[in-house]
């Protein structure tokens, strides 16, 4: 196997951990949290913030390294193009996941309090939830995007 197609493998390995991760996390969140039995969020919560550093994370870290390497062994120019729109959508990723990560955090120590006090979620958690949903939205639409772009590489 050339270093190419082996470069281009780990892209596409890393691209479907990225997103498949994210998917699922958002939706066994989302559906845990309305579900409001305090035991199932904090450990679904717990789960999430896991994930996020096993999966995500590295995900996260792989993308840019091998896309940058196909652009280079390709010959594509950075910094014009379908090349540019998709690194500008997958900093659009980023800015939203960032801040999602350090909400999961919050959420996470929020539901173990209520969880080990036997009380309620408190309103703090759920204005977390309302933005961690939200966050997610430009998020997804921007790696859709960026699949779109990968696989059709307009001429732009």
């Amino acid at each position: 196997m050339s270093g190419y197609l082996f470069i281009k493998w780990l892209h596409i390995i890393s691209a479907n951990i990225l997103f498949g991760t994210g998917i699922g996390i958002a939706f066994f969140k989302w559906i845990t949290d309305r579900s409001g039995d305090i035991r199932a969020i904090r450990i679904v919560t717990e789960r999430t913030v896991l994930a996020d550093w096993i999966f995500t994370t590295p995900a996260v870290i792989v993308q840019p390294l091998t896309g940058l390497a196909l652009v280079y062994l390709a010959g594509y120019p950075l910094w014009n193009g379908w090349v540019l729109y998709a690194v500008l959508l997958y900093i659009v990723a980023g800015c939203c996941w960032l801040p999602v990560v350090v909400l999961q955090i919050r959420m996470r120590n929020l539901a173990r309090s209520a969880d080990r006090d036997q009380t309620a979620l408190p309103a703090q958690y759920w204005q977390y939830a309302r933005a961690w949903f939200w966050l997610g939205i430009p998020a997804f639409a921007a790696l859709i995007a960026v699949y779109w772009l990968m696989v059709y590489k307009p001429t732009l």
